[in-house]
Order: structure tokens, then sequence, then C-alpha cells
């Protein structure tokens, strides 16, 4: 047998082709079956395969599927409360209960039934679908708040005779400003324009509410048949999400009973209503419209008494009684575990480091209370002048902030000035002869205007122009040292980087209020233990048992609204707690006249409405924020101001009180957080002319009027409106005048500023707003 060849070791390897591309099974035998451990690993972690990607896809689109159609399903069925509609007209002579009854008579198989509060109940069977109507009170601005509140879809009804008038509008910014439920939108009275013009007229109301509603499509609404075209696009239109109230419990109260204690001035109020948002706790608080916080002290389940499917004739009424009046207690408060109502924190004033003060310290200190002089509306007594608290020093700024002296004598007048009521009488004659001469027609016009409330807005306009045109800018005073004058302002090397302790100096109403120690993440949290902590008692039909409810309280209030419907929110943890509260506000077009600090406004925070008298400061995203003495037309800020507690997201409305007009909306925001840390700082600038300029250097004068007050602040950073920076060298003579030094050459026209800082404080002036007819009131002058 011949034997095989072997190569030896010197036999010869030519070189390699050099085509960069290999075969499936070069590189399988390159491989040999080895897998790379980290290039796996990471694969599996982070990258997918295409058929992994494709089942992902499907199941996000099947779990977004099952997410819409159970927020469809969750209204509106025979196990879930019916559809919440509000009806507002969009002008203020137009009658809804027409379009209602429409709505009523569409149906031959409908089940119409009428609540105690006027809440009218339909149900189509054939639908399968449940429909709860309500009518808020027209040109009141609160209770078309309160309604649209708690609202599902607002129906907005307009004639095509009638245009929108000045109500319509004002209906649709409010409804806009605070977040627009689902709207629909139905013409009237368009069968009884000729068929010609119909489809023209039809246009023109179009154009009108597509202004407000671009999206929105106009339906008709005439006949029965048009009445059922839109109870089936209100039960079946996509809902619009209102976040405020999506993290909360609420309900409409459809019946109330209110059961006085045997003894004291308390009792029971018993609401009854569908329950809707999130699950309510027994031992938690409910904010009641109107009337305040209160505790519950049991929650009872009943049957719904608006079933989709008609009882029989044949059924006895005492069954019917039986069934309705069947109760289920489905919690009861534990007096352990409820929330408590307390909302402020009581300081200890002994907390603290104690000093008994020198003689002379009280000698001065009597000295000083003998020279003051107190300044007391007209008419009252010594006596009642004694309950005035006098104003904390923060917010005396003196004559650098003339519009707050301004406030001061709008509201108060010296015991000096009420001679001039006695100098009135003397000018009587002259009154009686400019009447005599005045026509009908003046005497009228003149009764619908306020002249001193316009002498006060043209002080106003004059302060605010001042501020625009020279910011911040005040004089220094000569009477005074300007040590004193500003001994509370500082001056700050950079306004943006210099540090500022929050914890520096707080007022003592800071010892009042609570405060997060992570405010976000509090609210996190919260929003996660409701959702998994509680049973979800959705679309329940139960009846809210709220005690120690004050009888005076109970009557003023269903005296002033008789008919007024009552919604009820659950408050979350801490919610009833005092802090200090910032929102950012944008004017609105409505008013163009500026809005001071520390001016009297109404506020609604989500589902709160109360009165307080707000800071203003920029809204910017450093650590500080620039005071605002005006909150200017057409601009934004940030509202700092003591109120409970909120988590966002919540809207925010900001009424005007006028004198001889109805209350006007002048701004609307969001909710920014509930921080006592943040720093509103008050700027004021110092100025100063060159007297003679040299190279690098200049004496200024009248910044200062004295040498004592060039050497306090000689420290500070000096800037031009040119763009120099510098400082104060060194005083020369006793009459203010200064040697600078900038970092270049100044103008002779320029002009020397220096930047003095202080922290402002909100004045703790929180008041509850009780809601009357057509009108407002505190709920301590309701209590009155």
């Amino acid at each position: 047998m011949q034997q095989a060849h072997r190569p030896g070791n010197l036999k010869q390897s030519n070189k390699a082709h050099k085509s960069k591309h290999r075969s499936k099974r070069g590189i399988a035998a390159a491989v040999k079956g080895k897998v790379n451990v980290k290039e796996f690993v990471r694969r599996n972690r982070h990258v997918l395969k295409k058929d992994e990607r494709r089942h992902q896809a499907l199941q996000i689109r099947k779990n977004k599927r099952e997410e819409v159609l159970t927020k469809k399903r969750a209204l509106g069925g025979n196990r879930n409360p019916p559809f919440l509609v509000c009806m507002v007209p969009l002008n203020s002579q137009l009658d809804v209960q027409s379009a209602l009854v429409i709505l009523k008579t569409c149906s031959e198989g409908a089940i119409v039934t009428h609540a105690n509060n006027g809440i009218v109940h339909i149900g189509l069977p054939n639908f399968k679908q449940r429909f709860s109507f309500i009518c808020p009170e027209i040109e009141n601005d609160f209770s078309l708040l309160d309604a649209l509140k708690i609202a599902d879809t607002v129906l907005f009804v307009c004639s095509a005779l009638e245009p929108i008038d000045a109500w319509g509008e004002k209906a649709l910014a409010l409804a806009m400003a605070q977040g627009m439920p689902t709207p629909v939108v139905v013409a009237m009275d368009i069968e009884g324009v000729h068929p010609k013009k119909r489809t023209t007229e039809k246009q023109n109301v179009q154009k009108l509410i597509s202004k407000w509603l671009p999206d929105e499509k106009i339906m008709q609404l005439d006949k029965n048949s048009d009445g059922l075209n839109v109870l089936r696009r209100i039960g079946n239109q996509k809902r619009n999400i209102i976040h405020h109230r999506e993290k909360r419990p609420y309900m409409l109260a459809e019946e109330e009973d209110y059961i006085k204690d045997a003894e004291g001035e308390t009792g029971t109020l018993k609401l009854t209503g569908y329950l809707r948002g999130m699950p309510l706790n027994v031992n938690g608080l409910i904010h009641i419209t109107g009337l305040g916080d209160f505790q519950m002290s049991r929650i009872d389940g009943l049957d719904d008494p608006h079933p989709l499917s008609v009882v029989k004739e044949n059924v006895k009424s005492d069954a019917m009684d039986a069934e309705v009046t069947k109760v289920t207690i489905l919690q009861t408060a534990d007096p352990a575990k409820q929330e408590s109502l307390v909302a402020e924190n009581v300081p200890d004033p002994m907390d603290a480091e104690q000093t008994w003060p020198t003689e002379e310290e009280i000698e001065e200190a009597n000295k000083d209370t003998k020279r003051k002089v107190k300044k007391v509306p007209k008419g009252w007594s010594d006596y009642q002048a004694a309950w005035i608290v006098e104003s904390d020093a923060e917010g005396d700024d003196g004559s650098d902030d003339e519009s707050a002296e301004e406030d001061g004598n709008e509201e108060f007048m010296s015991c000096e000035e009420s001679d001039s009521e006695q100098e009135d009488g003397e000018d009587n004659d002259f009154e009686s002869v400019a009447e005599s001469e005045a026509g009908p027609t003046d005497e009228k016009y003149d009764a619908t205007i306020d002249a001193e409330e316009e002498h006060e807005m043209l002080k106003k306009l004059a302060a605010a122009k001042e501020d625009r045109q020279f910011p911040d800018e005040v004089d220094t005073p000569q009477e005074i040292p300007a040590r004193e004058r500003f001994n509370r302002y500082r001056g700050l090397e950079s306004f943006r980087t210099s540090s500022w302790d929050p914890k520096e100096n707080l007022p003592a109403d800071f010892a009042r209020i609570f405060q997060f120690e992570n405010y976000d993440r509090t609210r996190k949290r919260v929003f996660k233990e409701l959702e998994e902590s509680l049973v979800n008692m959705y679309g329940y039909y139960i009846t809210i048992h709220v005690k120690n409810v004050r009888q005076d309280l109970w009557k003023a209030f269903r005296t002033a609204n008789p008919n007024a419907p009552l919604s009820v929110f659950g408050l979350l943890p801490h919610e009833h707690k005092m802090s200090l509260m910032n929102v950012v506000l944008k004017r609105t077009g409505a008013s163009e006249e500026p809005i001071q600090s520390k001016e009297r406004l109404i506020f609604q925070v989500g589902y709160r409405r109360f009165i307080v008298n707000p800071i203003f400061s920029q809204h910017t995203n450093g650590s500080k924020h620039k005071y605002e003495r005006f909150f200017q037309p057409a601009s934004t800020c940030v509202a700092s101001f003591y109120a409970p507690i909120q988590f966002s997201p919540s809207s925010v409305l900001c009424f005007k009180e006028k004198k001889n007009t109805k209350l006007q909306l002048v701004a609307s925001g969001v909710l920014l957080s509930c921080n006592p840390d943040r720093l509103n700082i008050k700027r004021i600038i110092l100025s100063g002319h060159p007297y003679k300029v040299n190279k690098k250097s200049a004496v200024i004068r009248f910044m200062f009027f004295n040498r004592d007050d060039v050497l306090y602040f000689k420290p500070c950073k000096l800037r031009t409106k040119y763009g120099r920076t510098g400082h104060i060298k060194e005083p020369l003579g006793t009459h203010g005048h200064m040697k600078c030094v900038f970092d270049g050459q100044i103008k002779s026209q320029d002009t020397i500023l220096l930047n003095l800082y202080k922290r402002m404080f909100p004045k703790w002036n929180y008041e509850d707003c009780i809601v009357t007819d057509r009108d407002w009131k505190s709920s301590e002058a309701m209590t009155e």
C-alpha cells in the first residue's frame, strides 16, 4: 500500500485573498460555536428582536384601547354614575328650559325623574345610558364655576336669532380658565329661519363659536330627532380630562337633610348623590363649596334611585319603599384615625431664648407708644380703634413705596380729618344749586360713577407708569439718614449667584404654618397611597354624614341659595393645613388696569375659594425672585399668599372686586407649589449723578447727604446705566459727596446706581369665601 505524502514544516503558504466578504459557512467555521457572553447579555437587556418589537407594539395598542374603553364605559351605564351635563346659555335672554324639554321628550321610552335641587335625570333604555342635567343661575359667575367643577359635559346653548352676548363670552372665558369639561354646542331656532337662509345663519353661529372652540362643530336642536342626536353625541364623544379633580373624590348632592343636635349649636348634614373620581375615605376631610371643611361620621350606600329599567305597576308601594330605604353602612369613622380640623400650628412663645428688657428699653418703648398716631376709619370710636392690629414693620417701606401709603389712605383716615365732614355741611347750598342746574340725564349718569374710585385709579395708574419707566428707583430721604431708613436692606455682589438663607429673619406668621421637606415627593406619595390603599367606590349612590355643621351657617347659606346644588370634594392628606402658596398668574385681556401688591383679591384655587392680599414676584428659574410692586397688564408673575395646602395640578382664577360693578376676572393660571422657602426679594435703587469726572474715578453727589451714610454703604457695589461697574473709595466732605472708582471712564450724562435688597413676606389675611346670591361674603361676615 502506497503511503500518502505529508508536507513538512517548510511548505509554502500563499497569501490569502483580501476580500472583506465572508460567507456564513466561513464565519461559522471561524467562530466554532463560541458566543460572546457580554454581547449576548447586553442584547437581551436593551435590544429587542423584530418579533419582540412587533408583539410589544401590539400590547401597547391593546392596553391603550382597553383604557379608552374603560373610561368610556365608566359613565352613563346602569352600574355607573350618569353623564352630568351642565347647560349654559350663551345669551342671557335665552331660556335653556326649552332645550331641556326637547331633550326630555326626544324618545318615547325615556325615563325622566326630577331631584329636589333642580337636577333632571333622563334614562334612555335603547341607548343603555343615563344623563343628569343641571342649569346654573344665569349671570352668576360663582354658580357657573361651581357647576363646571363637577360636570362631565358642558352643553352650550345658543340661538340663531340672538347672537352671543357679553354673558356668553364671559361664560366661555370662565370655563376655559377653570378647565373646560367636554363641550357640546347646540343652536336653536334654526327652523324659524327661512329655508334658504338656514345654512347661512348656521355658518354665522359656527364662526362665532370657532373663535373660542375651533374644533367644535355646531349641532341643531329644534326637533326630537335633534335631541336624540345630541344625547348620542354626549354619550359617545371623547372626554376631556380635568386634572385637578381626577385625583380627588367629588360628588354632586342631589338630596340633603340637616338634623340639629340635641345640645349645642351644631348639627349633622346628610348629603346624598353619586360618588365620582377617586375613592372617599371616611376618616379624611371634605370641602363643601360655600360652607368650608368638615369631618365625616359615616358613609352609607343606597340603591340607585334612577335605574334604566322601569318598575312594574303591579309592584306594591310598600315594597318600593322598602327597596328605597335599604341602607348599607360602607364606612364608619374611627376617632383615632380621623383627620384633625386644626389648620394652624400653635407656636410656643416661650420656646426661644428669653431676655428681660432693661429700664432704658422700657422707657424707649413707652415713648414710642405715646408718639404713635393710629389711623382709623371715619366714625370709629376709641374703643373700636383699640381693636385695630398694627401692621408689621416689614411691610411699611416708607417713602420708597408710595403706593403702599396710598392704599392706607384709601381705607383709613386719621382722626384729625374728621373735621372735613363738618365742612361738608357748609357746602350743601352749593351742591343743591349744582343739582338744580344739572339735567336728569346727568343725575342718572353720575349715580353710576364713583368719583372717589376714579381718583384712586388715576393715582394708581400714575404710580404704575412711574414704576414701568423707572423700575425700583427711589429718592434718598434728606430728613433722616439713609442708613436708618434702609436698615432692613442689604447689598449683594450678584442677585443671581449670591447666597441668601431662606430661614433668616422669618416673621412671626411663619411659626403658624406647615411646610413639607419635599413638596413634589410628598405629592407623589399621597397620590400613590390614594390609588392603592382604599376600596374603589366609584359610581356608588351614597349618603355622607357630615358632622358639626353650625346651624347659623347652614341657615344663612340656604337662605341666600335656596335651590343651589351642593358640590362636595374629598380632601387629600394635609390639604387642610395652612402654608404659603405660590401660583403662576397671567393677565387676561378683560382688564388693563394695574394690580398692586398686597391688594385685596378673590382667588379660586382648584375646589377652594378665598380672599387674600398677595404679593407678586417674577416667574424665573433662579433661587431668588424679584418682587414686583405692580402686576402689569399683559404680563405673567407669581403670586404668594398664606392659604391651605393643595397638591398640584390645580387651576387658579383671580377676581377683583369692583365697587359699582360685578366681580371681574383679571388673571388665571396654575398652582406652582406650597413652598415657604421661596425668596421674594424686593429691590430698591439709589441714584446719584457725576459732579467731576476723571479717567477712572469720579465725584458723585445726590446719592447720600451725609458722610456717615457714605461710610455705611461703602462695601456695596455700584453700576451705571451705561454699563460701568465700580465701588465707593472714600467720602468727600460732610454733605454726602463721594469719590468712586469705575472700570472705565464714565460719561457726564450717566447715572450711578446702588442696588439694595430685602426679602418680602405676605400678610396673614386669609378669609374663606361663602357664596351668596349674586354676591360673596367672607365666612366671618356671614356668621355675624
